[in-house]
This record gives structure tokens, C-alpha cells and sequence, in this order.
């Protein structure tokens, strides 16, 4: 009986949760006069989506990965990529030049432990909140696929104000979109994720990933906050 009221919450409930979640959370963070890590709590809400679709009876737990769907549609993510990715270059390259490569030039050891680590320590935990658990939650709340999509887009550039830039919202919101459709149309976060970690990293590595660290955790913070001053100190 407790199993199967998982997935049919009272419709308050359901607002609710996702108001604490989605909409409070980030406000709180953004607008907090204390300075504390980000990637925590992240893993503390994808821990929670993630115990929350383990005891759903009704959740196909082979979303959580389900790689089997990313062969066939490799292609299609690659080419996208490839044209996007040459256009946030062009735009860094032509209105930020002095941002252009930082990371890499500055700190070629950090850069290569932010490509390691970041899909596993960030994306995965979002893809869980963001479009796994955010699709399988609010079924009820967004029955439409377009509406599901447009919300968790949404939701998804909306925690990115806890970075203090328009910037990193304008980018998050586009992501959230091709990640969302992504997942819809696959129902898988391997391949959510592979692309979600292409675009990320990207970011990292042309220049652009300064926006996206603010409070992150402590090392990563003043590691960028060196490259950003170009004095070459921090530790990866």
C-alpha cells in the first residue's frame, strides 16, 4: 500500500514538492548571504529522487541508464554538437577572446580532472532530478509531452540562477531543452547524459566554464578563481 501511493500523491502534494524542490531551493541558495558548496546539495536532491523512483513500483527502473537506445542515436547527437559547439566558439572567440581556452592553457592537469569527473559528480545527478525523476514525478502535474519538456527545461535553467549569471540561465534553459526532448524520445539517461556532458564540458573547455562554478565546492572554486585571476595557483 505505501509502494503504490508513491505514485499517486494528492495533486497538493505533488506542487508542493515540487515548489521545495524546484522553485525554493534554488532561491534559497541564490539568495543566501553565505557562500556554501553547490555539488552537495545537488547530490543530496538527486539522492532523493533517486530513493523516490527505486520504491515506485510503477518506475521502468532501466531509465536510469538503459544504453542500449544511445547507438542509434549517436549520430544524430554528434552532428548537432558539432555545429553548436562551433558557434559558441565563434561567440567566444569574437566576444570574449581573452576567455577563449583559459582553463586549458592556464591549467591543462585541472581542466583534464574537470572532463573526468564532471560528467559522473554533475550530470548524472541532474539527469536524475532533472529528467528522470521530474518525468516519472509530474506525470500528473504536465500530462502533455511538450508541457513536461518545456517545464523541466525550465526547472533546469532555473537552478542555474545560483550562479549569478544570465548567461549560464540563457545556455541552461537551450540545454534543458534538448536534454528533455532527448529523454523523452529515448527514455534513456545514458543518452540524456553523453550529451548533456558534451555540452558541459564544452563549455569548460572553451571558456566559458567560469559561469558555471560559482560555490560549487571549495577546491573547484579556488582553482577557478586562479585561473580566472591568471595567477596559476590551486591544486587539482
Amino acid at each position: 500500500m505505501a509502494q503504490a501511493m508513491l505514485s499517486s500523491m494528492p495533486r497538493a502534494a505533488l506542487i508542493i514538492e515540487f515548489l521545495l524542490l524546484f522553485v525554493a531551493g534554488p532561491a534559497a541558495y541564490r539568495f543566501s548571504p553565505t557562500r556554501i558548496p553547490a555539488l552537495p546539495l545537488l547530490w543530496i536532491a538527486s539522492g532523493y529522487a533517486w530513493w523516490r523512483l527505486i520504491r515506485d513500483p510503477h518506475f521502468d527502473r532501466t531509465r536510469l541508464w538503459n544504453a542500449g537506445q544511445l547507438p542509434g542515436h549517436l549520430a544524430g547527437i554528434l552532428i548537432t554538437f558539432t555545429f553548436t559547439a562551433l558557434f559558441i566558439w565563434v561567440g567566444v572567440h569574437r566576444f570574449a577572446p581573452e576567455r577563449e581556452w583559459r582553463l586549458v592553457r592556464r591549467n591543462p592537469a585541472f581542466w583534464a580532472a574537470v572532463m573526468a569527473a564532471y560528467p559522473a559528480l554533475s550530470v548524472y545527478p541532474q539527469g536524475v532530478l532533472y529528467r528522470a525523476f521530474f518525468f516519472e514525478r509530474y506525470r500528473a502535474l504536465f500530462p502533455r509531452p511538450w508541457t513536461m519538456i518545456v517545464a523541466s527545461a525550465a526547472a533546469f535553467a532555473f537552478m542555474h540562477i545560483i550562479f549569478r549569471n544570465r548567461l549560464a540561465v540563457g545556455l541552461s534553459l537551450a540545454g534543458g531543452l534538448l536534454f528533455a526532448l532527448r529523454y523523452a524520445e529515448t527514455g534513456s539517461l545514458a543518452t540524456s547524459c553523453l550529451e548533456h556532458a558534451l555540452y558541459g564540458c564544452w563549455l569548460f573547455t572553451v571558456g566559458l566554464g567560469e559561469y558555471f562554478y560559482y560555490g560549487a565546492i571549495p577546491t573547484f572554486g579556488a582553482e577557478m578563481g586562479a585561473v580566472q585571476r591568471g595567477d596559476g595557483r590551486g591544486s587539482a
